[in-house]
Parts: structure tokens; C-alpha cells; sequence
């Protein structure tokens, strides 16, 4: 085991997931629309279709963060050797898979922070 001179093992530095940024975005809408008449369907529809490209490039695993929005990450998930069939009271094996999570920015926090009060009056 390697040592850094104080007889302290070293630790393997966990390899970084690459970040996409609404630069990212932006590149890619610009790539889409270029020469386009725009509209706001359009404009919808491509930032969507830009947003799942980034996204489904992972590999294996994605970061993309928007400032003041939130962060999609692509993760996986272990596998699960010993799942149960709730009908047939089975055990399967469930291989590990990627999955996608979702946490909102500061400014969605805040706001889900709030006290929510529901309309009375009907």
C-alpha cells in the first residue's frame, strides 16, 4: 500500500462524472436552430430533444447541471440477486441498471419550502 511520507495510506481519488452546463445546452440548441424558422414549439421541442441527448450520452454516467434549476445525474443501481417474485414467492436475480435523479436547485427548494394552502372556498 502506497504511503504519502507520513506512513498514511494514500486514497484512490474517486474519477470525477462529467458535468454538462447550460453552455452545453446552448451549443446544442444553437447546432439545432441554426438556419430555422423559429417558433415556440420549436424552441420547446428542441431543448427537450437537446436536454434527452445529453442526457442518454452517458457513459456510463452523466452529470448536467443547470444553475438555478437543478442537477440530473445518471447513476446506477446494484444488482439485486436475491429479489422476490411477489406472485410466485421466486427469488430472481434483478441485474444492476442505470437510473436518472433528479435534484432541484435553490431557488425550486425555496419554494417547495413554503407552506402550500389549499383553496377553501369550494
Amino acid at each position: 500500500m502506497e504511503t504519502n511520507g507520513n506512513s498514511k495510506p494514500l486514497r484512490k481519488k474517486k474519477e470525477r462524472v462529467p458535468t454538462k452546463t447550460r453552455k452545453d445546452i446552448e451549443r446544442k440548441l444553437e447546432d439545432k436552430l441554426l438556419g430555422k424558422k423559429i417558433t415556440k414549439k420549436l424552441i420547446v421541442d428542441t431543448l427537450i430533444e437537446s436536454l434527452r441527448e445529453l442526457i442518454t450520452e452517458a457513459k456510463p454516467f452523466v452529470r448536467l447541471e443547470i444553475r438555478d434549476f437543478g442537477i440530473f445525474e445518471v447513476k446506477s443501481t446494484k444488482p439485486k440477486p436475491k429479489a422476490r417474485n411477489l406472485i410466485t414467492g421466486e427469488f430472481v436475480y434483478v441485474p444492476g441498471r442505470r437510473k436518472i435523479l433528479f435534484r432541484p436547485g435553490r431557488l425550486i427548494k425555496n419554494f417547495l419550502k413554503e407552506p402550500y394552502e389549499t383553496d377553501k372556498s369550494e
